[in-house]
């Protein structure tokens, strides 16, 4: 089986169908179709059911799906290997990392990694599907946030952080040093939609305390959060280290005393993955950058 022939009908997997496919690899579509006809001639089955202008895939089909995309990432790892031989200090890493974290917390970590591997590219994307993301190879590690076990995943605990309330120095609560758990039953509060890991860790903390956030406001991004916070809309519960990366005199925080909720962050990627000398080199620098 030939490499090209494999690339070929993930190409057809993607699009399922065969002109797109054949646009998208820069050949022409009988081509493309003798080509899979070779493959299927080669594994002794049909890989795709055609039915007027659609295609599905066959079991065989799916079965060589599976074990084409593991043949396809060891050959991108290999390739990366090599590369990073050739030169240890240059290529790309792409790093998964939730927004608000994104926006407040790692910008000097950005800075010192940079200045130390120049020729490095780094691509930092925000989601709130970081785990998903890099087991479906879109990031090569994440920092993820109350990680589950997976075999799929190597995972490297770096801290666990306690939530406070934070409110506008304005706020009835803003002469609060600390506050129980009880005391935030019924306050007006502005948090992530249902939904965000953000928001579940505080709900579920406050639901075994026999009570639910009064939400006033929710928005999915952090700094309208804050702003809604500072005009004084409502309070909000955000991770310590968050607020404290802020430095904005505006605000003031309330730790909680008894049962503060928590999450603890992670660096992850696949054990399958090739980790390059600078992908070590960063993985190290985050670790240290976090549990400093």
């Amino acid at each position: 089986m030939e490499i090209r022939h494999l690339h070929y009908f993930m190409a057809v997997c993607e699009e399922l169908h065969f002109t797109k496919a054949a646009e998208k690899l820069g050949i022409s579509q009988p081509t493309l179709s003798q080509q899979i006809r070779v493959l299927e001639d080669e594994v002794g089955m049909p890989l795709f059911d055609r039915i007027g202008k659609k295609i599905v895939l066959t079991e065989a089909g799916s079965v060589l799906l599976s074990y084409g995309t593991e043949i396809l990432d060891t050959l991108q790892n290999v390739k990366d290997a090599i590369k990073d031989l050739q030169n240890m200090k240059s290529g790309h890493i792409r790093i998964g990392i939730m927004p608000s974290d994104l926006d407040y917390r790692i910008t000097q970590l950005v800075i010192d990694f940079h200045q130390k591997f120049p020729k490095v590219k780094l691509k930092i994307m925000s989601s709130i599907e970081i785990v998903r993301q890099v087991l479906e190879n879109e990031v090569d590690i994440g920092i993820g946030i109350n990680v589950l076990p997976n075999d799929r995943l190597v995972t490297i605990p770096l801290c666990r952080e306690e939530y406070v309330l934070t409110v506008s120095k304005e706020h009835p609560m803003a002469n609060r040093v600390s506050i129980n758990i009880a005391d935030l039953k019924n306050l007006p509060v502005i948090m992530y939609p249902e939904g965000f890991l953000g928001c579940k860790i505080v709900e579920e903390t406050v639901k075994k305390h026999g009570f639910q956030l009064n939400c006033v406001l929710e928005t999915s991004s952090i700094t309208s959060i804050i702003n809604l916070v500072k005009a004084n809309i409502g309070a909000t519960v955000q991770p310590y280290p968050l607020i404290k990366e802020m430095n904005d005199p505006t605000l003031h925080i309330i730790h909680i005393q008894d049962d503060a909720p928590s999450r603890s962050l992670s660096i992850i990627y696949r054990v399958d993955r090739y980790v390059s000398q600078a992908t070590k080199a960063l993985i190290e620098q985050i670790e240290v950058y976090f549990q400093g």
